[in-house]
């Protein structure tokens, strides 16, 4: 699943759970049961998981180019170096007399 899979997968995920609590409430409230607006937001859950969990090929549609390892090799890594860390270290508080 790629950046924007990920991103569609989420947006998905909680539009279909407050679909199914809003649905879940309307069945729990017209008949009056509790244990049926449970099932119902279970069922939402179920449906859910089963639409958003899997790699569906229309969460693949931005797949990144990675690059080869001889490509990778000549480009080094940048190095950080011990005096940037201490340079930027944290301020020591203390009050002014």
């Amino acid at each position: 699943m790629d950046w924007q899979g990920q991103k569609r997968a989420e947006m998905l995920m909680q539009v279909l759970l407050v679909a199914s609590a809003v649905a879940a409430f309307l069945v729990g409230y017209v008949r009056g049961d509790f244990q049926l607006m449970l099932l119902v937001y279970a069922g939402g859950v179920v449906l859910t998981a089963l639409v958003t969990v899997p790699n569906w090929p229309f969460f693949n549609r931005n797949t990144l180019k990675w690059l080869d390892a001889a490509e990778a090799e000549r480009h080094p890594r940048p190095q950080v170096s011990a005096t940037g860390a201490a340079a930027g270290g944290k301020k020591k508080s203390g009050k002014n007399k």
